[in-house]
């Protein structure tokens, strides 16, 4: 869906991007992480074809950002990190601007509109002027300006700052129902927590660069992620693990052990019988719950 060959982007003070490459699947959700000032927003911009880059080639649903911007601003979402509003109209009257803006016949105006508000949590606030809204029902609103014509490809710059709680819950839960219904999402954020729940691939962006220079996928049904701890300190473990078929080793020391293993519960069952008669004192194995920290560490460490 998402195609990067070469990316390059200067300002007039900085080289922001610095030869990207890269390729997003259709229908995944692609976390797009870094520290501030990393060049994620700068690339965001370039996929949603409001930045011409110096050099390379940005193509999004077949058509490249040079030759093609209006067709892909026609099939493509996006909610910059800093974003504007009619305080002036309600809800339902600042939805059905951006849907016809979007190109939505009058005719099915209304329905897109409902659509949108339901999927946001806007339903009971409709009538409501976006100017009296809370920061973080502000923040769902322009989530649903962002989805209203029902785009093919959703760029989301932190979608979820200023949301609370449970607002950040319903929103991982959105991300997914987007995903399902067919939606490419690529979600920028540096707060990692954020993410964890509905990416299952991380591109991590560093001074203008890829780390690893590819998409890392974090999460896979099949083979998920687990973390071993032992009692006492055996500078064998990495070697023991990596000789074992089935079993790939993200990183380790003499204590602990971060691992994709088979999820069968017997396959598990034999790992851990085979550490103890090999005299490991297994103290803690589970599967990890922080597969983006995890990974984004683990390649950070490499690159340093």
């Amino acid at each position: 869906m998402i195609d990067v060959r070469d990316l390059v982007y200067e300002s007039p003070t900085v080289r922001a991007l610095k030869g990207i490459s890269l390729h997003v699947e259709p229908q995944t959700i692609t976390a797009l992480v870094g520290p501030n000032g990393a060049g994620k927003t700068t690339l965001l911009r370039c996929l949603a074809a409001l930045e011409d880059p110096y050099s390379g080639s940005v193509i999004v649903g077949g058509f490249d950002t040079r030759s093609d911007p209006r067709a892909i601003h026609a099939l493509l979402g996006y909610l910059p990190d800093f974003y504007g509003l009619y305080d002036g109209l309600s809800v339902r009257r600042v939805l059905s601007y951006t849907a016809r803006s979007r190109g939505i016949a009058p005719a099915v105006t209304a329905a897109a509109v409902e659509k949108a508000v339901l999927r946001v949590g806007l339903n009971d606030r409709t009538d409501v002027k976006a100017g009296d809204l809370s920061r973080g029902l502000r923040q769902r609103l322009a989530i649903g300006q962002a989805i209203v014509h029902e785009p093919k490809v959703l760029l989301l710059d932190e979608p979820a700052a200023g949301l609370d709680p449970q607002a950040r819950r319903d929103l991982s839960v959105l991300m997914v129902a987007l995903k399902d219904a067919g939606m490419t999402l690529v979600v920028s954020s540096h707060i990692l927590a954020e993410l964890e729940d509905y990416c299952s691939e991380m591109i991590i962006i560093e001074d203008g660069m890829i780390v690893g220079g590819k998409p890392i996928k974090v999460k896979d049904v099949a083979r998920p992620r687990y973390i071993l701890e032992i009692a006492t300190a055996r500078s064998d473990l990495r070697d023991f693990l990596a000789a074992r078929a089935g079993i790939d080793v993200i990183e380790a020391d003499e204590y602990h052990a971060l691992i994709t293993h088979s999820r069968s519960a017997a396959s598990r069952a034999r790992l851990i019988r085979d550490l103890l008669a090999a005299g490991f004192e297994v103290s803690g194995f589970g599967e990890s719950t922080r597969a983006l920290e995890d990974a984004y560490f683990s390649q950070v460490g490499q690159g340093r």
